[in-house]
Protein backbone atom coordinates (compact mmCIF):
# COMPACT_ATOMS: atom_id res chain seq x y z
CA UNK A 1 0.00 0.00 0.00
CA UNK A 2 1.36 3.44 -0.92
CA UNK A 3 2.04 6.15 1.64
CA UNK A 4 -0.71 8.32 0.14
CA UNK A 5 -3.34 5.57 0.41
CA UNK A 6 -2.27 4.33 3.82
CA UNK A 7 -2.16 7.60 5.76
CA UNK A 8 -5.96 8.24 5.74
CA UNK A 9 -6.55 4.73 7.09
CA UNK A 10 -4.07 5.28 9.92
CA UNK A 11 -5.56 8.67 10.73
CA UNK A 12 -9.08 7.24 10.95
CA UNK A 13 -7.96 4.34 13.18
CA UNK A 14 -6.09 6.67 15.53
CA UNK A 15 -9.10 8.99 15.76
CA UNK A 16 -11.41 6.10 16.67
CA UNK A 17 -9.02 4.77 19.31
CA UNK A 18 -8.85 8.15 21.04
CA UNK A 19 -12.37 9.52 20.61
CA UNK A 20 -14.59 6.50 21.34
CA UNK A 21 -13.32 5.83 24.90
CA UNK A 22 -13.14 9.51 25.78
CA UNK A 23 -16.68 10.15 24.53
CA UNK A 24 -18.02 7.45 26.83
CA UNK A 25 -16.09 8.78 29.82
CA UNK A 26 -17.16 12.37 29.16
CA UNK A 27 -20.87 11.51 29.14
CA UNK A 28 -20.57 9.85 32.58
CA UNK A 29 -18.15 12.31 34.14
CA UNK A 30 -18.98 14.86 36.81
CA UNK A 31 -17.48 17.79 38.68
CA UNK A 32 -16.74 17.91 42.40
CA UNK A 33 -16.84 21.23 44.22
CA UNK A 34 -15.22 20.98 47.65
CA UNK A 35 -15.98 23.05 50.72
CA UNK A 36 -13.11 22.29 53.07
CA UNK A 37 -10.81 19.29 53.03
CA UNK A 38 -11.88 16.57 50.60
CA UNK A 39 -10.03 14.00 48.50
CA UNK A 40 -10.62 11.92 45.37
CA UNK A 41 -8.98 8.50 45.33
CA UNK A 42 -6.88 9.51 48.31
CA UNK A 43 -5.54 12.73 46.82
CA UNK A 44 -6.66 16.02 48.32
CA UNK A 45 -8.40 18.18 45.77
CA UNK A 46 -8.55 21.95 45.20
CA UNK A 47 -11.85 23.78 44.98
CA UNK A 48 -13.05 21.69 42.02
CA UNK A 49 -12.00 18.63 40.04
CA UNK A 50 -13.48 16.24 37.48
CA UNK A 51 -14.56 12.76 38.58
CA UNK A 52 -15.24 9.61 36.57
CA UNK A 53 -17.12 6.38 37.28
CA UNK A 54 -15.25 4.38 39.92
CA UNK A 55 -13.69 7.41 41.63
CA UNK A 56 -14.00 7.61 45.42
CA UNK A 57 -14.70 10.90 47.16
CA UNK A 58 -14.03 11.38 50.87
CA UNK A 59 -14.85 14.41 53.01
CA UNK A 60 -13.27 15.20 56.37
CA UNK A 61 -15.16 15.95 59.58
CA UNK A 62 -15.29 19.69 58.89
CA UNK A 63 -15.91 19.55 55.14
CA UNK A 64 -18.53 18.88 52.50
CA UNK A 65 -18.60 18.54 48.73
CA UNK A 66 -21.04 18.66 45.84
CA UNK A 67 -21.02 16.44 42.76
CA UNK A 68 -22.64 17.89 39.65
CA UNK A 69 -23.49 15.59 36.74
CA UNK A 70 -26.08 15.50 33.97
CA UNK A 71 -28.69 17.65 35.69
CA UNK A 72 -28.12 16.03 39.09
CA UNK A 73 -26.57 17.57 42.19
CA UNK A 74 -25.30 15.35 45.01
CA UNK A 75 -24.28 17.00 48.25
CA UNK A 76 -21.81 14.88 50.22
CA UNK A 77 -21.93 15.70 53.91
CA UNK A 78 -18.97 15.76 56.31
CA UNK A 79 -17.12 12.59 57.26
CA UNK A 80 -18.47 10.63 54.30
CA UNK A 81 -16.98 8.21 51.81
CA UNK A 82 -18.78 7.69 48.51
CA UNK A 83 -18.11 6.09 45.14
CA UNK A 84 -19.22 7.95 42.04
CA UNK A 85 -20.75 5.70 39.36
CA UNK A 86 -22.03 8.10 36.71
CA UNK A 87 -25.77 7.52 37.20
CA UNK A 88 -25.54 6.54 40.87
CA UNK A 89 -23.44 6.97 43.99
CA UNK A 90 -22.40 4.28 46.46
CA UNK A 91 -22.33 5.44 50.07
CA UNK A 92 -19.72 3.50 52.05
CA UNK A 93 -20.35 5.72 55.06
CA UNK A 94 -21.96 9.03 55.85
CA UNK A 95 -24.74 10.94 54.13
CA UNK A 96 -25.62 12.40 50.74
CA UNK A 97 -28.48 14.57 49.57
CA UNK A 98 -29.55 13.93 45.99
CA UNK A 99 -31.36 16.51 43.83
CA UNK A 100 -32.27 14.96 40.50
CA UNK A 101 -34.78 14.80 37.69
CA UNK A 102 -33.07 11.92 35.89
CA UNK A 103 -33.56 8.99 38.27
CA UNK A 104 -30.14 9.25 39.93
CA UNK A 105 -29.70 6.48 42.53
CA UNK A 106 -27.91 6.08 45.86
CA UNK A 107 -27.00 2.69 47.29
CA UNK A 108 -25.16 0.84 50.04
CA UNK A 109 -24.64 -2.93 49.81
CA UNK A 110 -28.14 -4.46 49.53
CA UNK A 111 -30.13 -1.22 49.78
CA UNK A 112 -30.85 1.14 46.90
CA UNK A 113 -32.91 4.34 46.70
CA UNK A 114 -34.20 5.96 43.53
CA UNK A 115 -36.91 8.43 42.53
CA UNK A 116 -40.26 6.89 41.67
CA UNK A 117 -40.21 8.76 38.36
CA UNK A 118 -38.10 11.27 36.47
CA UNK A 119 -39.67 14.36 38.02
CA UNK A 120 -37.60 16.72 40.22
CA UNK A 121 -36.86 14.74 43.38
CA UNK A 122 -34.79 15.38 46.49
CA UNK A 123 -33.88 12.72 49.02
CA UNK A 124 -31.27 12.08 51.70
CA UNK A 125 -29.43 8.78 51.97
CA UNK A 126 -27.48 7.93 55.15
CA UNK A 127 -25.37 4.82 55.76
CA UNK A 128 -24.00 4.38 59.28
CA UNK A 129 -23.86 1.66 61.93
CA UNK A 130 -24.94 -1.07 59.48
CA UNK A 131 -28.20 0.72 58.72
CA UNK A 132 -29.49 2.85 55.87
CA UNK A 133 -31.98 5.68 56.34
CA UNK A 134 -33.72 7.30 53.38
CA UNK A 135 -35.67 10.56 53.76
CA UNK A 136 -37.92 11.66 50.89
CA UNK A 137 -37.66 15.46 50.96
CA UNK A 138 -39.31 16.28 47.63
CA UNK A 139 -41.24 13.71 45.62
CA UNK A 140 -41.57 10.00 46.39
CA UNK A 141 -38.63 7.61 46.58
CA UNK A 142 -38.51 3.88 46.01
CA UNK A 143 -36.30 1.97 48.48
CA UNK A 144 -35.24 -1.50 47.41
CA UNK A 145 -33.12 -4.24 48.92
CA UNK A 146 -32.17 -7.72 47.81
CA UNK A 147 -30.44 -6.39 44.66
CA UNK A 148 -33.46 -4.36 43.63
CA UNK A 149 -36.04 -7.16 43.58
CA UNK A 150 -39.42 -5.43 43.36
CA UNK A 151 -41.56 -7.62 45.59
CA UNK A 152 -43.97 -6.55 48.31
CA UNK A 153 -41.52 -7.71 50.99
CA UNK A 154 -38.39 -6.18 49.48
CA UNK A 155 -39.45 -2.77 48.27
CA UNK A 156 -41.20 0.21 49.73
CA UNK A 157 -42.40 3.53 48.38
CA UNK A 158 -41.36 6.33 50.72
CA UNK A 159 -43.70 9.27 50.28
CA UNK A 160 -42.60 12.88 50.39
CA UNK A 161 -41.94 13.94 53.97
CA UNK A 162 -41.50 10.36 55.22
CA UNK A 163 -38.46 8.19 55.86
CA UNK A 164 -37.50 4.51 55.96
CA UNK A 165 -34.68 2.64 57.70
CA UNK A 166 -33.24 -0.69 56.56
CA UNK A 167 -30.46 -3.05 57.52
CA UNK A 168 -27.69 -2.36 55.01
CA UNK A 169 -27.27 -6.07 54.19
CA UNK A 170 -23.50 -5.73 53.82
CA UNK A 171 -22.83 -9.06 55.54
CA UNK A 172 -25.29 -10.81 53.26
CA UNK A 173 -23.75 -9.16 50.20
CA UNK A 174 -20.26 -10.25 51.28
CA UNK A 175 -21.38 -13.87 51.50
CA UNK A 176 -22.95 -13.71 48.05
CA UNK A 177 -19.82 -12.28 46.43
CA UNK A 178 -17.84 -15.13 44.82
CA UNK A 179 -14.21 -15.38 45.85
CA UNK A 180 -11.83 -14.66 43.02
CA UNK A 181 -9.13 -17.24 42.33
CA UNK A 182 -5.54 -15.96 42.73
CA UNK A 183 -4.34 -14.62 39.42
CA UNK A 184 -7.79 -14.73 37.84
CA UNK A 185 -8.57 -12.00 35.35
CA UNK A 186 -10.83 -9.24 36.61
CA UNK A 187 -13.78 -8.15 34.53
CA UNK A 188 -14.06 -4.47 35.35
CA UNK A 189 -17.42 -4.13 33.69
CA UNK A 190 -16.09 -2.25 30.68
CA UNK A 191 -15.08 -3.13 27.17
CA UNK A 192 -11.56 -3.15 25.82
CA UNK A 193 -11.92 0.31 24.30
CA UNK A 194 -12.53 1.83 27.74
CA UNK A 195 -9.32 0.36 29.15
CA UNK A 196 -6.60 3.00 29.36
CA UNK A 197 -3.91 0.33 28.89
CA UNK A 198 -5.53 -0.93 25.70
CA UNK A 199 -6.01 2.63 24.48
CA UNK A 200 -2.36 3.62 24.91
CA UNK A 201 -1.18 0.32 23.45
CA UNK A 202 -3.33 0.90 20.38
CA UNK A 203 -2.02 4.43 19.97
CA UNK A 204 1.57 3.18 20.22
CA UNK A 205 0.96 0.48 17.58
CA UNK A 206 -0.72 2.87 15.14
CA UNK A 207 2.02 5.45 15.71
CA UNK A 208 4.73 2.87 15.07
CA UNK A 209 3.12 1.67 11.84
CA UNK A 210 2.65 5.27 10.67
CA UNK A 211 6.32 6.06 11.27
CA UNK A 212 7.39 2.94 9.39
CA UNK A 213 5.26 3.84 6.37
CA UNK A 214 6.56 7.40 6.27
CA UNK A 215 10.12 6.13 6.21
CA UNK A 216 9.44 3.80 3.27
CA UNK A 217 8.19 6.35 0.77
CA UNK A 218 5.87 5.51 -2.13
CA UNK A 219 8.25 3.25 -4.10
CA UNK A 220 9.59 0.05 -2.51
CA UNK A 221 13.30 -0.65 -2.92
CA UNK A 222 14.22 -3.88 -4.66
CA UNK A 223 17.03 -6.00 -3.20
CA UNK A 224 18.45 -6.25 -6.72
CA UNK A 225 18.41 -2.51 -7.12
CA UNK A 226 19.30 -0.58 -3.93
CA UNK A 227 18.55 2.75 -5.67
CA UNK A 228 15.12 3.91 -6.80
CA UNK A 229 16.44 5.18 -10.16
CA UNK A 230 17.57 1.80 -11.52
CA UNK A 231 16.56 1.10 -15.09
Amino acid sequence: MSQRAFLPVVTMALTLLVCVPLAGQESASGMVYANGSASVNGTEIPKSVAVFPGDKLETKADASATIGTNGTSVMVFSDSLVKYEGSSVGVDRGSVRVNTSSGFEAYACEVKARPVDNTPTQYQFTHNDRHVTVIAMKGDVFVEDGHGLKTDQESKRVKEGEQATRDDGCEVAAKKTPKRRPGAATAAGSGILSSSTALYTGIAIVGGVTTWVLLQGDDPISPACPKKNCQ
